[in-house]
């Protein structure tokens, strides 16, 4: 954009274009980074703005990378994930716990069936993913254990 914001003036004139310049305007000083390009049309009302990502701007933060070493143990199913067999009973595991293979790390809740999740691998419970009575997608990582040996 060559010109500066404050100089965009209505190319049309109509009762309500001043309204309609004046919230694109407040749009516009509020982005978080330099304006690229502003499109405002009267007739059916419409605003597109694009702008520059700035260094304000506020972009996700990317998730941690695991370790190549940890195991991540997946949800199989869609449904709510239990840490525990039952309400106020002791979680299955917890961060530090030794684990072996086939002990039961959590459950999944789907469609009043509850399925046990089950573990692979020898080694440490180093992070717990998910929390109790957590809603969880197929394939979302549930637990990471620091294999033994």
């Amino acid at each position: 954009m060559n010109e500066p914001v404050s100089k965009l003036t209505p190319v049309a004139s109509r009762p309500d274009d001043g309204n309609l310049l004046d919230q694109a305007l407040t749009l516009v000083r509020g982005l978080p980074g330099p304006l690229r390009r502003i499109s405002v049309r009267s007739g059916d009302t419409a605003v597109e703005i694009d702008w520059e990502p700035g260094e304000t701007a506020q972009t996700p933060a990317a998730p941690p990378e695991p370790a190549d070493d940890l195991h991540v143990v997946p949800a199989p199913l869609v449904g709510t994930f239990y840490r525990a067999p039952a309400p106020g009973a002791a979680p299955f595991v917890e961060v530090g716990t030794a684990v072996e293979p086939g002990q039961t790390l959590g459950i999944v809740e789907a469609m009043k069936l509850l399925n046990p999740i089950v573990c692979e691998v020898t080694g440490q419970v180093v992070e717990l993913l998910a929390t109790d009575g957590e809603p969880v997608q197929f394939d979302q990582p549930l637990v990471r254990i620091s294999p033994a040996g």
